[in-house]
């Protein structure tokens, strides 16, 4: 753990004092800036640091292959090509019908309220989305419903972003407020790492607005290694639960920071004691700059085999790709496409 004070504030309060400088960065961890800043720096050019200090201080002083790091800290190799690794490895762009819209799975919509993270993970696949030009305006919420009523086989709409949680719970009342309005969506989806990242944003306001709505809510978190939760974040993530909000966690399979049975089986345990349920272990999805973070599909298999040996059922998440195209995760344990 580091060695400075980090002050609890509420999370409005945080999100607005990120660390976005590789230099005060290193300078916490007691880092050196010879064998890492000048890496940092250029690759923050194309997508830049972003971390809260709540997540830095569950990182080690003095340790540059620190797990939760290696996820944050731009790096030179990240500026390097790969013909496999794009821009937009998800095919996304061709998914997205209206601002704010994507429709890839069959009962199940996607809305991306906004393209603001807490965090920036350097893995992460919508890395080089155009979101600028995809947000929703308010009011595009009536082409939004009648594109909703035209396909009344949806039922659940998944909020997705950029992070739904870095917007206010006013604003996620008004949405909340006006998918329920809809007889025929029946379930609301939030994929979150905000929780893990700022256990704050939390608060009571939030829990309750989520937890009196007519829609059964599911909270997907994400997160990729043990250290990430520590007791005050699994505190809070058990009292979601308590409320009857389902909370769920997914994970990305990720080179040098949770690559190995131990870990994994780790976090699975660890999510549980926060009643969090393991739901998917995502293969990296190629997207370009994160090609440092790929693991071979035989590594893959061999982790894989021994958390199904090392853990219950219900303690294993999915291994899955998702292939652009495909209405559906693809599952990858036992076949050889990777």
């Amino acid at each position: 753990m580091t060695n400075f004070i980090y002050q609890e504030q509420n999370w409005q309060s945080q999100m607005s004092d990120l660390i976005t400088s590789p230099t005060e960065l290193l300078e916490l961890l007691n880092l050196s800036e010879q064998d890492l800043l000048s890496g940092a720096l250029l690759a923050s050019e194309q997508f830049k640091l972003r971390v809260p200090r709540a997540f830095v201080s569950k990182m080690q002083i003095g340790n540059p292959l620190d797990p939760l790091l290696l996820q944050v800290l731009p790096h030179h190799l990240e500026l390097e090509e790969h013909i496999e690794f794009i821009t937009d490895p998800l095919g996304e762009e061709q998914a997205n019908q209206l601002p704010g819209v994507l429709h890839k799975y069959q009962s199940r919509f996607l809305l991306t309220l906004t393209g603001a993270c807490a965090i920036h993970c350097r893995y992460c696949f919508r890395r080089h989305f155009p979101y600028q030009e995809n947000l929703p305006k308010n009011d595009d919420w009536l082409n939004i419903r009648d594109y909703l009523l035209s396909k009344p086989h949806i039922n659940e709409v998944i909020l997705s972003g950029g992070d739904p949680l870095t917007l206010s719970n006013r604003k996620l009342a008004l949405w909340l407020e006006r998918l329920e309005s809809l007889n025929q969506i029946q379930i609301l989806r939030i994929h979150s790492r905000v929780p893990v990242t700022i256990s704050e944003r939390l608060d009571e306001a939030l829990v309750s607005l989520l937890k009196n709505s007519r829609l059964r809510i599911i909270l997907v978190v994400h997160s990729n290694h043990p250290a990430e939760l520590d007791d005050m974040t699994c505190r809070r993530l058990a009292n979601l639960v308590q409320q009857d909000i389902f909370v769920l966690n997914q994970s990305v399979l990720l080179k040098g920071v949770n690559d190995s049975a131990e870990i994994l089986a780790e976090l699975s345990h660890r999510l549980f004691q926060a009643r969090v349920m393991p739901y998917y272990l995502h293969v990296l999805d190629k997207v370009k700059g994160a090609q440092h973070f790929d693991l071979e599909a035989n590594k893959i298999d061999q982790i894989y085999t021994e958390v199904l040996a090392t853990l219950p059922g219900y303690l294993v998440p999915k291994l899955v790709r998702e292939i652009a195209g495909e209405q559906n995760k693809t599952p990858l344990y036992g076949v050889t496409i990777f």
